[in-house]
């Protein structure tokens, strides 16, 4: 037992008391939305997505100094508001859109808390990526990644959907989310991970960071959110890259 514990604090470091944090907040956030209707879980959203994007930007410095990080992070966030900006004005590249008010902030109609969720999810998806590729740059690389991270959305929109935090404008195939979204994720992503180009990171635990989001997600559709389909194509679809990733551990 002693020896597991000091892997596991080796392997997260400083991390490790944000991880635990996130792991509870993730596990209480559906009992809270039981209790406490729509602001417990708003709560709980935001609270989540500013925990995980703590603890990717810490790998982030850790693999590659301050300096760099800065420059890694104001790219995601560029990119990633500017995508969500055009797209809900022009339907480019994601479909016809729109989000409500729920999301607050927001700037020029996208909610601050989108950009931050890509950043939250892309340092796991680099790490799984650069688990099953061997490489830290590269079309592969920058090709896998997307996928990694795409596969997240086959939770992410039906849910926030089903919440009411955006609208599509045409329902579309994949419970009621069009096809073009996924195509316009894969895109944005490979081009927020070629503009990055992220370090070698500490990939064990971000890897589990990207493990827990599948597990966590899929229980939660099914037992708490009445969302067994995309819970299952969420789970088939992460579980992909958690089974590659584990196989090459």
């Amino acid at each position: 037992m002693k020896a597991m514990t000091a892997t596991i604090r080796g392997a997260f470091g400083s991390a490790l008391p944000l991880l635990v944090i996130l792991v509870a907040g993730l596990l209480v956030m559906p009992i809270a939305q039981w209790g406490t209707g729509q602001s417990g879980w708003m709560s709980g959203i935001i609270l989540g997505v500013l925990l995980q994007t703590t603890i990717g930007v810490l790998f982030l410095a850790q693999a590659a100094g301050t300096r760099r990080v800065v420059g890694i992070v104001l790219i995601v966030l560029a990119v990633a508001w500017a995508a969500e900006f055009i797209g809900s004005a022009t339907t480019v590249p994601f479909g016809g859109y729109g989000y409500t008010s729920k999301l607050q902030p927001q700037l020029l109609g996208v909610p601050l808390l989108v950009p931050l969720a890509w950043l939250m999810m892309l340092p796991p998806a680099w790490a799984v990526a650069q688990r099953i590729t061997g490489r830290v740059s590269g079309v592969a690389f920058v090709a896998v990644s997307a996928l990694a991270f795409t596969a997240w959305d086959l939770y992410l929109d039906p849910q926030m959907v089903h919440w009411g935090l955006w609208i599509w404008d045409v329902s579309g195939p994949y419970f009621g989310i069009p096809l073009a979204n996924f195509a316009g994720w894969l895109l944005i992503s490979a081009l927020i991970t070629a503009l990055a180009r992220p370090p070698a990171l500490p990939q064990t635990p971000l890897i589990v960071i990207y493990a827990l989001v599948w597990i966590i997600e899929a229980v939660g559709q099914v037992v708490f959110w009445g969302l067994p389909g995309p819970a299952l194509c969420g789970f088939l679809g992460m579980g992909i890259f958690v089974a590659l990733a584990w196989r090459r551990r």
